[in-house]
């Protein structure tokens, strides 16, 4: 996560040092790019994904423990007006969380304490992208929207459960986002890197056959959060 958010903070850092520059008159790469009423591509990325707990009863956090992920997709992106463009951009997410329970008596070993929750998202994204005027070859701005997607890995209809040493997920959870970015109309195409943060409404557990489980029975809900750098290409 820390490395991405570093990313991210350089990417503007070197905007905002570059101001003087992007205000003088330049010659403008591909002036005629926006005003295409369809416009396609593809991105690469990274991303760090986080779950968020509710209990039912207080008890000590369960501790996740993140890794980066990686993020392939494509874009399609139709212009609504000069300044707002609709995007979809169906992509594969991969990732993996680990889940780190404190000491319980119900535990019968020390393996018990970490449960291995690997993800392999289809992921279906539909966005508005708010653009700000253009400035020579660079135009930043914000995006918003809801996505839904498929996981792969989520072993919802598994009938062995924790007690087998199988977390289980849902399947096709919901969010909503919210991010930034900024277009570079470079010679022979325009590069966007940007980043978002995504936020699960739905509750993506799945509770063990026995109400009493260590590992969900103290759970009202569990979603993921988390952030995607991505680099567009198009």
């Amino acid at each position: 996560m820390r490395v991405l958010i570093a990313i991210a903070l350089f990417l503007i850092c070197t905007l905002t040092s570059q101001a003087q520059w992007l205000t003088r008159p330049r010659v403008q790469n591909d002036q005629n790019f926006d005003k295409k009423l369809i416009r396609f591509g593809y991105y690469l990325g990274f991303n760090s994904l986080d779950y968020n707990f509710d209990y039912i009863a207080e008890q000590r956090d369960i501790e996740v423990k993140r890794s980066v992920g990686f993020n392939v997709g494509l874009v399609s992106s139709l212009r609504l007006s000069e300044y707002i463009d609709l995007r979809f951009e169906p992509g594969l997410s991969f990732t993996r969380r680990d889940l780190l329970y404190g000491p319980d008596p119900r535990f019968d070993s020390e393996d018990d304490l970490i449960r291995e929750v690997p993800a392999t998202y289809i992921y279906l994204p539909l966005l508005l992208k708010i653009n700000t005027k253009r400035l020579n070859n660079v135009r930043p701005f914000v995006t918003f929207g809801v996505s839904t997607a498929t996981n792969l890995s989520s072993n919802e209809k598994n009938p062995d459960d924790n007690f087998a040493g199988q977390f289980r997920t849902t399947t096709n959870p919901f969010f909503y986002e919210v991010g930034f970015g900024i277009d570079l109309y470079l010679f022979y195409f325009k590069f966007t890197p940007s980043i978002r943060g995504i936020f699960a409404t739905s509750d993506e557990l799945v509770r063990d056959n026995r109400g009493n489980s260590p590992w969900t029975g103290n759970i009202s809900k569990m979603s993921t959060r988390g952030v995607f750098i991505n680099f567009t290409f198009q």
